[in-house]
C-alpha cells in the first residue's frame, strides 16, 4: 500500500528560529557582563599602575577641577555633605561604610581632606580613591 503525501517538504530554510537563538544569546551576554558604575560627572582621574576595581557603594563623591562636590549626580555644598552622608546611611538597608572618591587630577588635597573629614563625622570608616589604569606605551 502506497501512502500519498499531501504536503511537500520545505525547500527554503526559515531563519526565525535562528534569530530567536541569537537574541537570547545577546541578552544573556548583556546581563552577565560586568558593568562599572559611573556617575554622570566627567572628571580626569589620576592614573595608577596597581589599579583595582572599587567595591560598589551608594556613597560616591565626585570632586571636579572647578571645586564642585557631587554626591552621586547631585551637586552638594561642602558644609551639607555630612548631613547628606547621614541621610543616605539611615535610608540604606545595609550599613554603608565605604566612600568612593572620584577626584579630578587637579583637585587640591585640602578639598579632599575636607570631604574625608565630613565622611568620618558621619561614621564612614572606609575610603577608596578611584583611579584609572595607567596606559602602557
Amino acid at each position: 500500500m502506497k501512502f500519498e503525501l499531501k504536503s511537500q517538504p520545505l525547500s527554503i530554510f526559515s531563519y526565525s528560529s535562528l534569530t530567536d537563538i541569537v537574541m537570547l544569546l545577546l541578552i544573556f551576554f548583556l546581563l552577565t557582563s560586568a558593568f562599572i558604575i559611573q556617575t554622570g560627572v566627567k572628571v580626569k582621574l589620576p592614573s595608577s599602575k596597581m589599579n583595582e576595581q572599587a567595591t560598589p557603594s551608594r556613597l560616591i563623591v565626585t570632586l571636579t577641577a572647578g571645586g564642585a562636590v557631587y554626591l552621586g549626580n547631585d551637586e552638594v555644598a561642602l558644609d551639607q555633605l555630612g548631613a547628606k552622608f547621614n541621610q543616605i546611611k539611615t535610608s540604606a538597608t545595609q550599613n554603608e561604610n565605604n566612600l568612593v572618591i572620584r577626584a579630578d587630577k587637579s583637585v587640591s588635597v585640602d578639598l579632599l581632606i575636607k570631604v574625608i573629614d565630613a565622611a568620618k563625622g558621619a561614621g564612614v570608616e572606609k575610603f577608596t580613591i578611584e583611579t584609572q589604569k595607567e596606559r602602557v606605551q
